[in-house]
Formats: structure tokens, sequence, C-alpha cells
């Protein structure tokens, strides 16, 4: 039996993992899985029990009684939090810091990096995240880091949460942004760093199509996939 291919794309907030991670699994016919949902489910179990972030303890506790899935539908990431589809209510601000905060305990790590490589089966995955190539799929054949400018990565994720409902002004984007770096950044357990043979891509200046167009003939050069 083929193994199945795994394609990790790390890199910080804004960058455009998501758009590219989700554009490249569907050019690829494999799963795409938003690693950092996971996060932001059991940050909102937390935020809703009103467990104090910095009790590890309790964080633990509720994390592990929660229950987590991820299912993809027509392309897309969904995460299920106790049965529920809980899409929109992870994309807060609140429960994005708490979501720095909460994956920074190694219990609540260990739980959610099992859930995620369950998710590599069929074809293959992306997986799109902060660590997927350090620590989840260290292993995986084609590691991406995605970077961008941190005045870019602030437009792109306001012009993101606009549509949505979630109006923020550019410097409170960029505030939060800045926060969430150095949280990953500072963080003892899988800091946010690239894999020693990640391939760095700066997507400034690129759009989408083209970072996804860089990726591609890296794994035709790598003989992961036949030419498209």
């Amino acid at each position: 039996m083929t193994n199945p291919l795994i394609i990790t794309i790390d890199g910080p907030a804004g960058a455009g993992k998501s758009t590219v991670a989700q554009m490249l699994a569907a050019r690829l016919g494999l799963t795409y899985v938003d690693s950092g949902a996971t996060y932001r489910a059991a940050a909102l179990k937390v935020v809703r029990t009103g467990a104090a972030l910095d009790d590890e303890g309790a964080v633990a506790a509720v994390v592990s009684a929660a229950q987590i899935e991820i299912v993809t539908d027509d392309g897309h990431s969904v995460v299920y939090l106790d049965g529920r589809n809980v899409g929109q209510q992870i994309r807060t601000s609140e429960v994005t810091l708490a979501a720095a905060q909460v994956s920074r305990l190694p219990e609540v790590r260990q739980k959610l990096i099992a859930l995620q490589r369950s998710l590599a089966r069929g074809k293959g995955v992306v997986m799109e995240g902060r660590d997927i190539g350090t620590v989840v799929f260290p292993d995986a054949p084609l590691k991406i880091f995605l970077k961008a400018d941190v005045e870019e990565r602030a437009r792109r994720r306001l012009n993101q949460d606009l549509p949505e409902g979630r109006a923020r002004t550019l410097e409170q984007t960029a505030y939060d942004i800045g926060r969430r770096d150095q949280l990953d950044a500072e963080r003892k357990v899988s800091p946010l760093v690239p894999a020693p043979d990640a391939v760095e891509i700066d997507s400034t200046l690129l759009s989408a199509e083209e970072v996804v167009e860089r990726i591609i003939e890296l794994a035709r050069e790598r003989k992961l996939v036949k030419s498209l």
C-alpha cells in the first residue's frame, strides 16, 4: 500500500497558509486540514467553562474532556466541538489569543497532535499550522515555511475578517498578529520555527496562486506528484 503523501505548511498568522493549503490540496486531490482549528476549538472550550488560562491543570482537564473533530467538507476543514460546528465561534480575537496560550501546554498539545496525525490517510493531506513540519510530521517529504511582512499579514487578515463581521482596524489587527507571533515564538513546547529541511517562501509580494505553483514545482522535482 502506498503511504499517504504529506505536505506541511507552517508559518505565522496571516502569511496565507490557509488559502495556499486549500488551493494546493484541491490541485493535488489531497485532504486539507487546518491544525490551528483544533487549538482554537480547545481554547473555545476553555473560555466557555471559565477556566483560568494560566491554570495548567484546569485547562488540561477541560481539553481532555472535550470532543474535537475535524471533518473535510467540499475541500474545507470543518471543526466540531462536542458535536457542534464551531467554525464561526473559534475565529474571534478572544479565542485567537486564548489559543496561543492554551497551545503552550504540553498535555493539550499531546492530545491534539495525536488527533492531527490521525488525519493523514487516503491519498494524503496538506496540513497547515505552526509545528506541523517540526513536530506533527517531522518525516514529511515536503515541508514549507510560509512567511510575509507583518504589515502585509495584517492587511490580509483584516480583509478576511471584515466580510465575516469581525470588524477590526488595521492597527488592532497588526497588534493581535504581533502578540500572537510573540507567544508562538516564546513558548517552550513546539515554538514557531522552520523545520531544518523546510523550504522557506516569502509570500509578501506573491499571490496565493504563485505560491501554490512554487510548491507544486517542488513536489514535481522531488517526484512526489506527476505533472499536472
